[in-house]
């Protein structure tokens, strides 16, 4: 496995309440996390792995801020048995470029006036497994 390269696809934030959302609100905002993982063939052995990030922080129903992200790599996958190329490309691919997205997200969450949100490790397993498990019960239906 070699990463060809990376990058960010897009970029969003949102301080739709600014300067009144930058006050220190009394509590702590409620945010809610979106993940998702996508992938494509480019050629027999390069797949383009594109993992999207969304962040949403309420304080009750006032938007405080919202981030979403679609950070992606290209990865030579080679000399690896067909049968395991799917878990590779939507499991492992996603766990590398994580930590550098994670990154990207909280510096942008920063420079909006925030304290940066260090998102926690996401198992990328559990979701795949999740994701197939759902396939599997839309195809029986």
């Amino acid at each position: 496995m070699n990463i060809m390269g990376q990058y960010l696809k897009d970029l969003s934030f949102e301080n739709p309440n600014a300067p009144q959302s930058l006050n220190n609100p009394e509590g702590q905002p409620q945010i809610d996390i979106s993940v998702n993982v996508n992938a494509k063939t480019l050629a027999p052995t390069d797949y383009e792995v594109e993992l999207q990030l969304g962040v949403k922080a309420m304080d009750g129903e006032t938007p405080v801020f919202q981030a979403e992200m679609q950070y992606a790599g290209i990865f030579r996958l080679e000399n690896i048995p067909e049968e395991h190329m799917h878990p590779i490309v939507l499991i492992e691919c996603p766990r590398m470029l994580f930590p550098f997205a994670r990154h990207i997200l909280a510096d942008a969450i920063r420079n909006g006036g925030f304290p940066p949100l260090m998102l926690d490790p996401i198992d990328f397993g559990a979701m795949y497994q999740q994701r197939m498990q759902e396939q599997a019960e839309n195809a029986d239906a």
